[in-house]
């Protein structure tokens, strides 16, 4: 059950002069968060795996361009998601990938009161398309800008990662813990796919091509987060902001011991308008770094 949900911001590497209010968390005592677990398990169990690696022509849609598709099994895993959701949480809101894309003003749940649930039914779908296990199912519990559990789970490696805002973060049960890169070794750090980014963001991202540092482009961002979390990737480099795609996985560092930051020194907003790109990263020391290469360019 989530208690005691505290509103810090442990991850922040520069301090904002900016006042942030203080806001009452709702009464989410009564929330199981077994049963989120469960819903996201079920979902997945119902609606994607049955159709991994057997998806028909027909079931495919490209929605704003050849790598940007959805499947059918992005849309029913998300209507059941919201659904359960809705059920476990009454008042609350659900803010799904899918949903945007067919009514933008859905988005405007993430500045209201009510609790909202951030859903990526199938983050990575081209390679859930491609038949590639690195897709997960995303689901995140904010309040007020302020993300307070989250659950990455992918199905097909047998992964299940939650986070809970002030109480860690485990993966399959055990405790994550990012760690630092040892000293002097190379970093490794994921960026924005190339298919998915204009001339002055592939720009500003190529100054991470230097000594010190191998970038690669992303996967499925959500398992980008959790390769962090548990230290086995040093940062990611992104320069797009959705909600589903970043609110579990920087809940995820965050509570592993790591950290994230925007090129502008202030942290990261799920409900948008942030200085781009950002950073997540096992530490603060490999976030600056980041960031001041990024920084620089922009």
């Amino acid at each position: 059950m989530i208690e005691q949900i505290r509103t810090h911001q442990a991850g922040d590497i520069t301090e904002s002069t900016d006042a942030v209010p203080m806001t009452l968390t709702p009464d989410l005592s009564g929330l199981d968060l077994a049963a989120v677990e469960a819903v996201v398990r079920r979902a997945a169990a119902d609606e994607i795996m049955p159709r991994f690696r057997q998806l028909a022509a027909e079931d495919i849609v490209e929605k704003n361009g050849p790598h940007d598709l959805v499947t059918v099994a992005d849309r029913r895993a998300e209507e059941q998601l919201t659904a359960a959701l809705t059920e476990l949480l009454p008042g609350s809101r659900v803010v799904g990938e899918e949903a945007v894309h067919a009514d933008p003003t859905v988005l405007d749940a993430l500045h209201g009161d009510a609790p909202v649930w951030i859903v990526d039914p199938v983050d990575g779908t081209r390679q859930f398309v491609h038949g590639d296990p690195g897709f997960a199912t995303l689901v995140a519990l904010a309040h007020r800008g302020e993300v307070l559990a989250s659950w990455t789970y992918a199905p097909a490696l047998g992964l299940l990662a939650v986070a809970r805002r002030g109480a860690g973060a485990e993966l399959n049960g055990v405790p994550l813990h990012a760690g630092s890169p040892a000293p002097g070794a190379v970093l490794d750090v994921a960026t924005s796919h190339y298919d998915f980014t204009d001339d002055d963001q592939k720009r500003v991202l190529a100054t991470l091509d230097t000594a010190g540092i191998a970038p690669r482009p992303c996967g499925s961002a959500g398992l980008e987060y959790l390769y962090i979390a548990r230290g086995d990737l040093d940062a990611i480099a992104f320069s797009w902001e959705n909600a589903w795609d970043h609110a579990a996985g920087l809940l995820l560092v965050q509570e592993a011991g790591g950290t994230s930051g925007t090129v502008a020194g202030r942290p990261f907003r799920i409900e948008g308008g942030n200085a781009l790109p950002f950073t997540a990263a096992r530490d603060a020391k490999t976030a600056r770094r980041i960031l001041g290469l990024l920084a620089a360019a922009n």
